[in-house]
């Protein structure tokens, strides 16, 4: 039986306009992460929905056995109900969120448009791999959590304080597939990139930047670590990601 779901983890949903946006959280996060943001998006007029995916935001327990088709599956499944409602749709995600939601561009060109914060679309190197695969070998499970990378000293993320290996490996794959196809993505692009950043490289940005070239506009963060919908940035984030949406998602485009 799974944990309880934590306070301020749950799933965020807003009934608004004929135009949705999808808000996709990170690996070992939470809705937590997004909800100022999907809120700025929600007080805009979109219909929004964040889903919280499974194995996250209960404990870590739980997301131990959980895999990229999991995660996948789940904002597969988020999307078709929230365009099956909405003239368009964008879909908005940090971190894992930002390959999921690249997952889902490149399947549906449908898609209006796509805000990307720190997203992952490439493995770490080999090595780095090769090290997780022999742990999970030795019979090792989590490792130290990689959450809350959060400049703001005055903010934390509600977030697992622990990694799981096997889960890591597998969205890892993910990112890989994701990455090879990033030129399949038709749609306009807003990418938020943190320059310092301690969990996701910006040359995951660097290289959805150059596969999508005129489709991206990049954002430079000067300011914020990972987590930069929670970070200095946040209001700049969501100021620019709001009228990014509603531009993609305007009737006429």
């Amino acid at each position: 039986m799974s944990a309880p779901v934590l306070a301020g983890a749950e799933p965020f949903s807003a009934a608004g306009g004929p135009a949705g946006a999808l808000v996709v959280h990170g690996f070992t996060g939470n809705p937590h992460s997004m909800r100022p943001l999907a809120s700025a998006l929600a007080v805009a007029g979109l219909s929004v929905e964040v889903p919280l995916l499974p194995g996250h935001g209960t404990s870590v327990q739980d997301m131990v056995p959980t895999r990229w088709a999991d995660w996948s599956g789940a904002v597969e499944e988020a999307y078709a109900e929230l365009s099956a409602r909405c003239s368009k749709v964008a879909v908005v995600g940090l971190s894992m969120g930002g390959t999921l939601s690249c997952w889902l561009a490149e399947r549906h060109d449908e898609i209006a448009g796509l805000v990307l914060v720190n997203p992952l679309v490439r493995s770490i190197t080999p090595d780095q791999v090769a090290a997780v695969r022999s742990l999970v070998e030795a019979g090792e499970t989590l490792l130290d959590g990689i959450g809350s990378d959060i400049a703001d000293p005055s903010v934390t993320e509600l977030s697992y304080d622990r990694t799981p290996l096997e889960p890591l490996l597998s969205l890892l794959n993910g990112a890989e597939e994701v990455g090879s196809g990033l030129d399949r993505i038709r749609c306009p692009v807003l990418l938020f990139s943190s320059r310092d950043d301690h969990v996701v490289s910006p040359d995951n940005g660097d290289a959805v930047a150059g596969a999508l070239g005129g489709l991206c506009e990049r954002v430079w963060l000067e300011r914020s670590y990972h987590v930069a919908t929670l970070d200095y940035d946040r209001d700049e984030i969501e100021k620019r990601a709001t009228e990014f949406v509603l531009w993609v998602t305007a009737s006429g485009r």
